[in-house]
């Protein structure tokens, strides 16, 4: 499985870089973890095509993770002509908030005129679903609770990637990454300071509670993200491929 960290920077663009989105792609197919309002222009600069995506995950509803869909929307309509068939997988109320946000930014769509086959799964915590060859599922995380924060925990059935989308501190979350190959892990501070982000000295008090293979940090802000490749864990960057 190849990891492809398309953004790796918090809500405001710390350190220059694009927000929420990573690729996993196997042989049969591809699957966007989040969606961030950049991550068009991180799949171009990337040359990683829209087309490729089968599935696009959502760990929550806030912009700077799914604020993107529209526009991948309307450019699958328009620009790539789209026949491949996409799933929209997120918490309940997924598809409302995607046609919502799409028609207050201009873009209104009409459920019932797709020119591709779209579907919107919309899961609970716990619940293991199927995504083309991956299977998927969700746990609830520390993060803002009207956002219906979620994480991922993704397998294609030899290789398992765990990732925390937005949250702080809570005692499971050892056991949710339990056994993964790679737990890709948001760390947004460098001290705690806010209760639903994480922060480096949390994640480096309590390392040795994650059994686990490798563990690299993402959503870094600004002290973060200065402090990439200089910490004790690794820390991702746009553009950042992996194979695991």
């Amino acid at each position: 499985m190849d990891v492809v960290f398309i953004g790796t920077g918090d809500a405001f663009g710390a350190g220059g870089r694009r927000q929420a989105a990573i690729l996993l792609r196997v042989s049969e197919g591809s699957l966007l973890l989040d969606c961030g309002m950049t991550t068009l222009t991180g799949l171009a600069s990337l040359g990683v095509s829209r087309d490729s995506i089968g599935t696009i995950v959502i760990s929550h509803f806030h912009a700077d993770h799914f604020g993107g869909i529209p526009s991948f929307l309307l450019a699958a309509i328009h620009e790539d002509r789209r026949q491949a068939p996409l799933t929209i997988l997120g918490p309940p109320g997924a598809e409302d908030r995607v046609m919502t946000a799409s028609a207050a930014l201009g873009h209104p769509f009409d459920p019932g005129a797709w020119p591709f086959p779209l579907s919107f799964l919309e899961t609970r915590e716990g619940v293991n679903v199927a995504a083309g060859p991956f299977r998927l599922r969700s746990f609830t995380t520390h993060h803002l609770p009207d956002s219906s924060p979620h994480g991922w925990r993704v397998t294609d059935g030899s290789r398992t990637v765990v990732y925390t989308g937005d949250t702080g501190w809570f005692d499971r979350l050892p056991e949710q990454a339990r056994g993964a190959d790679l737990f890709i892990c948001e760390c947004t501070l460098e001290a705690p300071g806010f209760e639903y982000h994480l922060s480096l000295e949390e994640l480096s008090s309590r390392r040795d509670r994650f059994e686990c293979g490798r563990i690299v940090l993402t959503h870094l802000g600004p002290g973060m993200a200065a402090r990439r490749g200089g910490c004790r864990f690794e820390t991702a960057d746009d553009g950042l491929t992996l194979r695991i």
